[in-house]
């Protein structure tokens, strides 16, 4: 867990450092509450339920994605960044929601998927139109070998290839998890900046922190075959013995050094946030998978 600053209003027991052993209950927004009847959980239903979680003397909320989505991941796969999908609410009831749990003294944290959106979001539409367009580079392309083979044997977490050939380009681009989801390809400085902008957003409405899914996939490092793992375990990376992912080291596909070069600028994109004196510090939590 890494400390990070925001605009957040209420100093709890441990004051600026509330984050430490903060309790932080999570919020999967599609089945917690149904504010309207339609048999989805949106965010007037958290809202409606706020004083319910304040009794529970948590800390803070932590919301599962609840962004524009195709939803073919349940919302990791993300078309826009800045608008609530229409499943869930809308801005203001965002607003209204950090407004109520700040009311209530509870912090709010949200999901931010960072190193892939969904094959549906404008950045992806143009990129996959041609090989030199603006953001051509903002995903991660690759030549095929010369028998048409992808460029390395990365596996998806889903199961199959990592590469998914495109037709337009007649290029493979990489997908660690879904097809539907290309990755975003953070050696393009505009990716990077674009992204840090995204979060940036948030933290103007309010958020108090970040949960950062799959942070350790935002960069990839030189297009080689991964070498095979020596020991399979059904307990290695969450994965059951039938998925080939479980059979590779991931030594190129994920985890690269230069991840810490983007935290390092998103530490600063949050420094740029001081809470004042009688305000709290945030958090921001990692998934390493």
């Amino acid at each position: 867990m890494m400390q990070t600053t925001s605009t957040s209003h209420y100093v709890g027991s441990q004051g600026a450092d509330w984050w430490r052993g903060a309790v932080i209950y999570q919020i999967y927004p599609r089945s917690f509450m149904d504010s309207n009847g339609d048999g989805i959980g949106d965010l007037k239903g958290v809202i409606d339920k706020l004083d319910y979680i304040a009794s529970l003397n948590v800390d803070a909320i932590w919301l599962s994605p609840f962004f524009t989505s195709p939803m073919k991941d349940f919302g990791y796969d993300i078309s826009n960044y800045r608008d609530v999908d229409p499943m869930f609410g809308t801005l203001d009831d965002f607003d209204r929601l950090v407004e109520a749990a700040h009311a209530r003294g509870l912090k709010v944290t949200i999901d931010q998927v960072m190193s892939h959106t969904s094959d549906q979001h404008a950045w992806f539409e143009e990129s996959r139109q041609s090989r030199d367009n603006p953001k051509a580079d903002w995903y991660v392309w690759a030549d095929p070998q010369a028998d048409g083979a992808p460029p390395t044997n990365w596996q998806s977490v889903f199961g199959g290839s990592a590469w998914q050939w495109d037709t337009r380009r007649c290029q493979y681009y990489l997908h660690n998890f879904l097809a539907s989801q290309p990755d975003l390809n953070f050696r393009t400085p505009a990716v990077v900046d674009a992204m840090l902008e995204e979060v940036r957003f948030w933290l103007e409405r309010g958020v108090d922190g970040f949960r950062l899914d799959a942070v350790n996939f935002c960069t990839h490092g030189e297009l080689k075959d991964n070498p095979p793992r020596q020991e399979i375990t059904e307990s290695f990376l969450g994965v059951r013995p039938d998925n080939p992912y479980g059979y590779q080291l991931h030594q190129y596909d994920k985890t690269q050094p230069e991840n810490l070069v983007f935290l390092e600028r998103l530490r600063a994109l949050l420094d740029e946030y001081p809470a004042p004196p009688a305000w709290a510090k945030s958090v921001m939590t990692t998934r390493w998978a």
